[in-house]
C-alpha cells in the first residue's frame, strides 16, 4: 500500500527541525506498538486552523486516548463546524490599521491571525443550545465538565441542521462519538466561558452546574493512577500555555503533594513551539528542565520541534496515518 506523505517525509527531512519532526513521530509510533497511550494537548487556536482534518482521525484510530486544550480550541471547533463558510480569511493580516481592525470588529468578525470568526453564525448558533444545557442541569441538580456539555450537544443532534463541513474533519464530533476524555483547564478563559459568566450574572444558571478546573485536576489524577499501572502514558504537547502545563504537572502532584511515590514519570514527550528558549519562558523551556520538576525522567524520549505547529502537526499525524 502506497505511503506517499510517510515516504516523502523519510526520504526528505534528514535533519534540524525536519529530523526531528521524524524523531518525535518513530517516537510516538513506537510508544504506542509498546502498548503505551498518549495525551495530546492544544494550545494556540489549532482547531481554527482546522487540524481536525488530521486530528480526527487519530482519535478514530486509538493514536490518542486524552486530550488536553484550551477552552478556546474545544468551541472553536464547532464554530468551524456549524459557520464554515462564513469565516473570512484575510490574507494581508499583517498590513490591517487599526481602523480596518475595527471594521472587522463591527461586522462581526473576530480575526485569529488571518482568520475571522463569524460571531452571529458561530457563537449564537451554539449559545442557545448550550444555555439549554446549563439550565437543564441546574433544574435537575447536575454538574458537568465544559466538554461534558459539548458532547452532549453534539450528541443530541440539534447542531446537524447547521453543518457546513463534512462531520468526519471535527475532532470534537469524532472524540464525542468516543467519549474520549478531555481536560479543559483555565476554560472560563473562553467565549463560552463568558458566556457563561454571563448568564450566571443575569440568574439563568449557577456557577456550580460547571464542574472546575481542580475537579478537571482531581480526574486526571484518578485516570494517571489507574492507567500508568498497565501502560506508559506520553505527552505530545502542541504550543504552550495552559494546555500544556495542567496537565503535565499531575505527575508531580501525585509524587509529591500526594506522596505517591511510586507514580510513573510521562513516558514520552514532545513538543511543537515556535518559541525560542529564554528566561522564564514555559513555552520556550527545553524538555530537560521538565526533569528538575519532576515531570520526565533520565532516559524519557523527548523531542522538540522548533516549528510552526500548523505545518508540523499534520505531517506527524499523517506519518501516524500511515498516509
Amino acid at each position: 500500500m502506497s505511503k506517499p506523505i510517510r515516504q516523502f517525509i523519510l526520504k526528505h527531512y534528514k535533519h534540524f527541525n525536519a529530523a526531528s519532526l521524524v524523531d518525535a513521530a518513530k517516537g510516538y509510533e513506537s510508544h504506542l506498538d509498546d502498548g503505551g497511550k498518549m495525551l495530546i494537548s492544544l494550545a494556540g487556536a489549532m482547531s481554527t486552523a482546522e487540524l481536525g482534518i488530521s486530528l480526527a482521525q487519530m482519535i478514530r484510530q486509538d493514536k490518542v486516548h486524552l486530550i488536553s486544550c484550551t477552552g478556546a480550541n474545544l468551541e472553536e471547533d464547532l464554530m468551524n463546524l456549524v459557520a464554515h463558510s462564513h469565516y473570512k480569511r484575510v490574507p494581508n493580516y499583517r498590513d490591517l490599521s487599526p481602523q480596518q481592525e475595527r471594521e472587522l470588529l463591527d461586522k462581526g468578525l473576530n480575526r485569529v491571525t488571518d482568520t475571522c470568526i463569524p460571531e452571529e453564525e458561530a457563537f449564537r448558533r451554539l449559545e442557545s443550545h448550550i444555555v439549554d444545557l446549563w439550565k437543564e442541569s441546574q433544574k435537575n441538580g447536575e454538574r458537568y465538565f465544559p466538554h461534558e456539555y459539548m458532547y452532549k450537544m453534539i450528541l443530541s443532534g440539534v447542531l446537524e441542521q447547521y453543518y457546513e463541513i463534512d462531520p468526519k474533519d471535527s475532532w470534537m464530533i469524532a472524540a464525542a462519538q468516543k467519549n474520549l476524555p478531555i481536560i479543559v483547564p483555565g476554560w472560563e478563559d473562553s467565549t463560552m466561558g463568558n458566556i457563561f459568566a454571563a448568564h450566571c450574572m443575569l440568574g439563568d444558571c449557577e456557577p456550580s452546574v460547571t464542574k472546575s478546573g481542580i475537579e478537571y485536576m482531581m480526574w486526571l489524577a484518578d485516570y494517571y493512577t489507574a492507567e500508568s499501572k498497565n501502560h506508559s502514558i506520553g505527552f505530545f504537547q502542541i504550543g504552550g500555555g495552559i494546555a500544556g502545563d495542567f496537565p503535565i504537572c499531575v505527575v508531580p502532584m501525585l509524587y509529591q503533594d500526594l506522596e505517591r511515590t511510586d507514580t510513573p514519570f510521562w513516558g514520552y514527550f514532545c513538543q511543537i513551539s515556535d518559541s525560542t528558549t529564554s528566561y522564564g519562558s514555559y513555552s520556550g523551556a527545553v524538555p530537560n528542565e521538565k526533569i528538575t520538576w519532576g515531570k520526565l525522567d533520565i532516559d524519557t524520549p523527548k523531542f522538540i520541534i522548533e516549528s510552526d505547529a500548523t505545518i508540523v502537526a499534520p505531517l506527524i499525524f499523517a506519518y501516524l496515518l500511515g498516509e
